[in-house]
């Protein structure tokens, strides 16, 4: 496998204009995924730390959502995870409603959120019918790959 360092220097690049702690581009069966993990003690922590603000829009305050989920949503088989990193949003515009509510019925294959990851708008799609019984993001929140954004049951 040929590295492609240009390549690599370009995405840790957009790492460091957008905030964001890891980035994945695919094109047919090559892959690259640059991580920005932080060494403490010889030790890799992945992620950003804890007190790290990255809005999407510098000018935009974002609230962080600090409530704790309901239970261990992790192992949930409703759970909704994002399947990459990038800016979850509840609605196609800012001035349309939200995709789905807390309570709201929904069947497979609705559309629950979008997440945009380098000017790209993702639909994340219901991948089972049921109820949305909570909803772990805000409007315009960074995700990282694998954060558990609703719970459908």
């Amino acid at each position: 496998m040929k590295i492609d360092s240009k390549a690599i220097k370009e995405l840790a690049k957009i790492l460091d204009e957008t905030g964001l702690n890891e980035i994945e581009v695919a094109e047919g069966e090559q892959m690259i995924r640059v991580n920005k993990g932080m060494i403490m003690g010889g030790t890799v922590v992945q992620g950003a730390p804890a007190n790290a603000v990255m809005p999407s829009d510098p000018t935009v305050p974002q609230a962080a959502n600090t409530a704790m989920p309901d239970s261990n949503v992790h192992d949930h088989p409703g759970a909704v995870s994002s399947p990459m990193v990038g800016t979850a949003y509840n609605a196609p515009s800012p001035d349309a409603p939200a995709f789905v509510k807390k309570g709201d019925s929904i069947n497979q294959g609705d559309t629950l959120l979008i997440i945009e990851a380098m000017k790209v708008m993702n639909p994340i799609k219901a991948h089972k019918s049921g109820t949305v019984t909570q909803i772990l993001f805000e409007n315009g929140q960074p995700v990282e790959f694998g954060d558990v954004l609703m719970v459908i049951e």
